[in-house]
């Protein structure tokens, strides 16, 4: 395999696999029931620190 074959065959199929990839996230944060998972995760950075001990 030379360069340009490699280069065609990323240009073809790694566009097809990033859409499956794009569409996989989007259904897996779409799905129902997602929603509460969602929240709860978005809360994460205004969660106050665990005391460590210090």
């Amino acid at each position: 395999m030379d360069y340009e074959t490699l280069r065609q065959l990323a240009d073809s199929w790694g566009l097809v696999y990033l859409m499956v990839v794009f569409v996989s996230v989007v259904i897996f944060n779409f799905r129902p029931g997602s929603k509460q998972r969602a929240e709860d995760l978005a809360q994460i950075p205004f969660r106050e620190d665990e005391p460590n001990g210090n």
